[in-house]
């Protein structure tokens, strides 16, 4: 392995017992260009050509308040396939945000946990007072990578390959960009929403495979509300507006808390792709709210859509966290918010809404083939995590035609980062090809990647490829053929 170092950033983080600053979550500075990776074990396939892109949350500077993991500053990861051979290469991103606490030599935002009034200068997004770390989301569009913040941000730009910063997306609109745009990889189409604190609290667009906003309407809601995830078919989007939400009465004072508001349902508005704000359909469902959804397509006269139900989205704080911790640890931990795959059903004719569990065990981040995105489909793959804690350690797949489901447990110790799916070159069918994964590993104090054949999946990996550093966790991830970086657009 040949490993070539940047000029490391300035940090000021001090040692703490912090949670979310140690074990899995220790931050990186280290940024690298490493090429021709070790393998530890197994044999690198020759049947991928792509690139794997992973954010992580790495806390830079001393914090101003208490500290969460999403305040912290983006990071990607990339390792790329090509030939039976895998190099990896991470940067940070280079946010104004970033490159003003650079300059400065400190944090200058407060973050998810502080009051008002804690940030040196005006904040970023829906909420107003925090940094636009642009460290929640990515994702592959227009032969570009697209960095996004979950409380809307400016989309930041890279090159897939290089990593190479490219500027902030120009289509973006004056409110931001949510976390969770949604890329048909069909028409090479990027389907957006953001969501502010002034009416009409929420609008949706389209970006052209071009990188030129087409479409861009509101979507009115009853006040502000804290959306997560979108959802799309090949004629529809879905967006939705949950019972979760700023308390309305704290939120006078500038005070931003959110809570579960009983007796308002769940609603999702339906709209075709290119409508306007008159052609939405409104449906009710059973309150709770949900992180991320899977997929979604239609059928008949009735659009199916899968995700991830929270039974009990507002848990108690965790009785053993470390003082001050227990409210933000119970809303990180899927033990506690409680997670289950889910399957709605909204009817175009009648307005009627049906859903129901699809598994009873705790699950979320699912992936599944993108060729697949917007159409009916066979398979997916969840993530299950650690109790009490923001670390996966497993992954199930599901035959959502049959029923079954097999699943991987990590050893202790081994906590893993949202898998996509990688398809076959030349695949036969929907889960020809593999699950892609960085492996922290606390015990040996490194990170590695994995390669899972999801046609012989509780094997476990095929490969694993040594890193040339040990990671911070983070959230998401995506994978990109180069075939689709380079037409912008893939059949399946």
């Amino acid at each position: 392995m040949k490993v070539e170092r940047l000029a490391p950033v300035q940090t000021t983080l001090r040692p703490s017992n912090h949670p979310y600053l140690n074990g899995a979550w220790t931050p990186l500075y280290e940024e690298v260009d490493a090429f021709d990776l070790e393998v530890i074990e197994g044999v690198i396939p020759s049947d991928i050509d792509g690139v794997y892109l992973r954010n992580t949350e790495n806390q830079v500077h001393e914090p101003l308040g208490k500290h969460h993991p999403f305040d912290a500053d983006g990071m990607l990861h990339q390792i790329s396939f090509r030939n039976g051979k895998a190099d990896y290469r991470n940067r940070f991103i280079r946010t104004r945000g970033f490159v003003a606490e650079q300059e400065a030599g400190q944090s200058l935002w407060g973050g998810l946990m502080d009051g008002p009034g804690i940030s040196q200068r005006p904040g970023f997004g829906a909420h107003g007072g925090l940094k636009d770390s642009s460290s929640t989301d990515v994702v592959v569009h227009g032969g570009r990578v697209v960095s996004t913040f979950y409380q809307c941000g400016e989309a930041y730009l890279l090159n897939p390959e290089t990593l190479e910063q490219d500027g902030i997306a120009g289509w973006a609109p004056l409110d931001g960009v949510s976390a969770h745009t949604k890329i048909d990889e069909a028409t090479g189409e990027m389907l957006f929403f953001n969501y502010s604190k002034h009416a009409p609290y929420m609008h949706y667009g389209v970006v052209d495979r071009d990188g030129k906003l087409a479409h861009y309407v509101p979507v009115p809601l009853p006040g502000p509300r804290l959306p997560h995830d979108m959802a799309f078919t090949k004629n529809y989007s879905i967006l939705n507006d949950l019972p979760v939400f700023w308390d309305p009465e704290l939120l006078k004072r500038n005070i931003h808390v959110s809570r579960l508001h009983p007796g308002v349902p769940s609603r999702f508005a339906v709209i075709p792709r290119y409508g306007d704000t008159a052609d939405i359909q409104w449906f009710e469902a059973d309150p709770t709210y949900i992180l991320h959804f899977l997929n979604a397509y239609e059928e008949g006269d009735e659009i199916v859509m899968d995700g991830y139900f929270q039974e009990n989205p507002t848990p108690r704080p965790i009785e053993d966290a470390p003082e001050g911790y227990g409210h933000m640890m119970a809303f990180l931990d899927e033990h506690s918010f409680r997670p289950k795959l889910h399957r709605w059903r909204f009817n175009l004719k009648t307005g009627a809404t049906q859903e129901q569990h699809l598994d009873e065990r705790l699950l979320e981040f699912g992936m599944f083939n993108q060729r697949y995105a917007g159409k009916p489909y066979r398979y997916a793959y969840s993530t299950t995590t650690k109790p009490g804690w923001f670390l996966f350690n497993g992954f199930v797949k599901h035959d959502l035609q049959t029923g079954e489901s097999w699943q991987i447990t990590l050893p202790e110790g081994r906590y893993a980062s949202e898998a996509p799916f990688v398809p076959r070159i030349n695949a036969q069918d929907e889960d020809d090809g593999y699950l892609v994964s960085f492996i922290i590993d606390e015990h040996a104090g490194r990170s590695e990647c994995v390669l899972i054949d999801c046609k012989q999946f509780e094997q476990g990996p095929v490969v694993r490829i040594a890193l040339p550093h040990k990671i911070c966790s983070g959230t998401h991830s995506v994978w990109a053929d180069r075939a689709f970086i380079e037409n912008g657009k893939i059949e399946a």
